[in-house]
């Protein structure tokens, strides 16, 4: 064999070995959540960490939602070794029943849609769920199921969001009642978010968190990822809604190289704003472009695999990071209970889910073909480079 197919040959042994660490992460995450909850088990056994008040009220949502739009392009995707096929179609059946137990009434486990302002958030992170895999959550559901669920999303509309990302909750609402068919649904709530996200657009791809520049990761826990899935599922509703998809998609590209480059040689990255217990849900715009396969031109996704993959190991792999019945602990790296602000969960912290959204490319993807630095691991190794540009220059 000569040494170019060896290297390839290993390449392609790297790309096979981490997408099965990305099942195993995606499993442990998983099984806590769905088996209870599918079993009306979840509010009795799920345990509430938090600094704050009251968050039993919101957190088992929180970890549904979360979780569920993170896994949810994977649960309709196809293919993959047998043993991937099997837990795929083992855990799309927990989340079916885990779906009938959330919106009825009569179970134990029926979730809050309707008091308190933190359904407004997860709601949306559970209608991104639906958006980003209708056919296998929504499509399946009987008509009353159908009918429930709309009108389960609709019980935040009695609540306005705060004037910031929240806005952009409401709007994704809106856009899965729209888009299954809900004649309800109301425009302005979409293009009020719109209209506001343009007036905080502060260029180089970050928008104002609101009025104002907030330095925290929230450009792609919620901004990016929603305004993209607003656009792409609703956008062609009005002309006007349209024109905002190209510079969207753009702004969002910069923003995702940015994300890369944070990305330390070791796997770390700034430790900057709140909610920073979200863990890898600081990357959710950079796998959510990477799934979908918009990346920007000169980003590989090789290089975003590793990149991703060495941000997984820092954040989840030591000790103390998961209590001992497998459930996720606040902290960053390891159990960091200071961490946690008052509004964060044991349910928040499964927005991390989201850096698994790649996991839906099958395995023959570049995604996992090869392997690639990353731009700091490349660089902080005397290896070459791109000078990095604002947007427009």
């Amino acid at each position: 064999m000569s040494e170019q197919a060896e290297l390839a040959e290993q390449a392609e042994h790297a790309g096979r070995e981490e997408r099965l660490y990305w099942l195993y992460h995606l499993e442990r995450w998983a099984r806590p959540v769905l088996t209870r909850l599918a079993e009306g088990r979840l509010r009795a056994e799920m345990p509430v960490e938090s600094s704050g008040e009251g968050r039993e009220a919101y957190t088992h949502l929180e970890a549904f939602g979360r979780l569920l739009d993170g896994i949810a392009p994977w649960l309709g995707a196809e293919g993959g070794s047998a043993e991937e096929q099997r837990l795929r179609t083992e855990l799309l059946g927990l989340t079916h029943q885990a779906l009938e137990q959330a919106s009825d009434p009569a179970s134990p486990d029926v979730l809050n849609f309707g008091e308190g302002h933190q359904p407004i958030v997860d709601t949306a992170f559970l209608c991104q769920a639906f958006l980003r895999a209708p056919h296998v959550l929504w499509d399946p559901l009987t008509d009353e199921q159908k009918r429930r669920w709309l009108s389960t999303w609709k019980l935040t509309r009695t609540r306005k969001p705060f004037f910031n990302n929240w806005l952009l909750f409401s709007a994704v609402i809106e856009t899965a009642l729209a888009r299954f068919g809900d004649r309800d649904w109301d425009p302005m709530r979409i293009d009020y978010a719109l209209k506001q996200l343009e007036q905080w657009y502060a260029g180089d791809g970050v928008y104002g968190d609101g009025p104002a520049y907030h330095a925290d990761y929230y450009n792609s826990f919620v901004i990016h990822p929603m305004l993209l899935d607003v656009l792409d599922h609703a956008g062609g509703l009005q002309p006007d809604w349209e024109a905002h998809k190209g510079p969207a998609l753009v702004r969002a590209q910069r923003y995702a190289e940015q994300l890369e480059r944070m990305i330390a040689p070791d796997g770390s990255f700034p430790v900057v704003g709140r909610s920073i217990s979200y863990r890898t849900g600081a990357f959710h715009l950079l796998a959510q472009l990477t799934w979908q396969r918009r990346l920007p031109e000169g980003l590989d996704a090789a290089q975003v695999r590793g990149a991703l993959t060495a941000v997984m190991k820092r954040c989840f792999e030591p000790a103390g990071t998961y209590d001992a019945e497998g459930w996720l602990r606040i902290g960053l790296s390891g159990h960091q209970p200071e961490l946690g602000e008052g509004y964060i969960s044991t349910g928040s912290l499964y927005l991390c889910a989201t850096v698994l959204l790649p996991l839906a490319l099958p395995e023959n993807d570049p995604f996992w073909q090869g392997e690639a630095e990353w731009t700091s691991k490349r660089i902080w190794s005397g290896g070459h480079g791109r000078i990095d540009h604002a947007l427009g220059h």
